[in-house]
C-alpha cells in the first residue's frame, strides 16, 4: 500500500491514517543543523526548551521554543547520549564518555547516580526511562569505547551489554535485562507492567514483563527489522493511542500498533538517532537525526518520559 502523501508519510497499513497519524504538518521543520551526531533529544515544559547531544562535539545544545535560538547548554559533556527527565523535572542523562548516569539538580549542580556494577565500570550508558516509583532504567552498550569518535576507546571490563536499574532508595544498580548485542533505546508501556528494548545490533524491538519487586521476566520479540534490512532500532516513544514510535537509523520512523503491526513510517532525509515528543500540546515530535534537530506537529499526541498510563500491549 503506498502512502497518500508521498515523501513524509508511508501508510504500510489503513491504521496509520484512521490513528490520525498523517494530520498534521506536510514537511519536517529544521530547527538546527551543523552537529556531528545529534542524539538524545527531551523537551522541559517548564522552560519551553529542547535539550539534546551533539556526541562527537562532545556538547549539548539548547533550542528555545519561544525564540527559536540555539545555545550551548553544556561544553565537555562527556560525550553525551540519551536524557531524559525524573519525576521532578531534573534532567538524567547518559553520559558515553564519561561511562556514568548523571541527574543535573535544579541549581545545575551535576550527581553521579551510576557509574560501576559490581564494582566494574560500565561501558557507556545510552538511553534511560524513569518509573514513577522513581527508579532509572538504562542501557549499557559498548558504543561509547568502541572507538575515540563517541567517547574513549577501551575494554569492556563487564564483557557484555546489559539493562541496569537505579534503586531510588539505595542508589543500588542492578542488572535486569541481558543476553543483548547492543541494547539502545528503552520505554514502559502506559501501565508500566512491561519494558521495550531496542537491540540495534540484533535488529529487534523486545518486550518485558516487570514484575512486582522490578525484575523483568518474558522476554521476547516484539517487532523486527528483517523486513526491512535498513533499519536499525534506536530509542522509543509511546502516543497516548498506545501507539510505539521507534527511531530506524537509516529507515526513518517506525509506527507501530499495539498488536506489533508496522503501520507506517515517517521518511527523514538523515539517519534518524533519537525522538521525542514535546511543545505545549505534546503532539510536537523531535527527531535528532546524524546533523540536524527536526520538528514535526502531529495530529497524535505523545506521552510523557515520566507519566504512566492505562493500556497495556501484547
Amino acid at each position: 500500500m503506498t502512502s497518500e502523501r508521498p515523501g513524509l508519510y508511508e501508510m504500510l497499513d489503513d491504521r496509520f491514517r484512521t490513528g490520525r497519524c498523517m494530520n498534521g504538518d506536510d514537511a519536517l521543520e529544521v530547527l538546527y543543523t551543523g552537529c556531528r551526531w545529534a542524539e538524545g533529544p527531551i523537551y522541559l515544559p517548564a522552560w519551553r526548551q529542547v535539550i539534546w547531544s551533539d556526541i562527537p562535539n562532545d556538547r549539548m545544545l539548547r533550542w528555545d521554543e519561544e525564540t527559536g535560538a540555539v545555545s550551548v547548554f553544556r561544553r565537555s559533556a562527556g560525550n553525551t547520549n540519551g536524557n531524559t527527565l525524573d519525576r521532578e523535572g531534573r534532567l538524567i542523562t547518559c553520559e558515553q564518555g564519561n561511562r556514568r548516569v548523571t541527574r543535573t539538580e535544579h541549581d545545575g549542580t551535576v550527581t553521579v547516580l551510576a557509574d560501576r556494577w559490581q564494582g566494574k565500570r560500565l561501558n557507556s550508558p545510552n538511553d534511560a526511562a524513569v518509573k514513577s516509583d522513581g527508579s532509572i532504567w538504562f542501557s549499557d552498550p559498548d558504543f561509547g569505547i568502541t572507538s575515540d569518535y563517541e567517547g574513549h576507546r577501551a575494554q569492556s571490563e563487564i564483557g557484555a551489554n546489559n539493562v541496569y536499574r537505579i534503586d531510588p532508595a539505595t542508589g543500588e544498580v542492578r542488572l535486569v535485562a541481558d543476553g543483548f548485542g547492543a541494547p539502545n533505546g528503552l520505554v514502559f508501556s502506559h501501565d508500566e507492567r512491561q519494558l521495550f528494548v531496542s537491540d540495534t545490533r540484533a535488529g529487534c524491538i523486545r518486550v518485558f514483563d516487570v514484575r512486582d519487586d522490578g525484575t523483568l521476566s518474558d522476554g521476547k520479540v516484539f517487532a523486527d527489522a528483517q523486513a526491512r534490512k535498513e533499519a536499525r532500532f534506536d530509542n522509543l516513544r509511546f502516543d497516548d493511542g498506545g501507539r510505539l514510535w521507534a527511531a530506524a537509523m537509516g529507515d526513518g520512523v517506525h509506527c507501530y500498533d499495539p498488536d506489533g503491526t508496522l503501520i507506517g513510517r515517517l521518511n527523514v532525509p538523515e539517519a534518524v538517532a533519537n525522538i521525542s515528543w514535546g511543545g505545549a500540546k505534546r503532539n510536537r515530535l523531535f527527531i535528532a537525526a546524524e546533523t540536524s534537530l527536526y520538528s514535526l506537529v502531529m495530529g497524535v499526541t505523545g506521552t510523557h518520559p515520566t507519566g504512566p498510563g492505562r493500556r497495556r500491549w501484547l
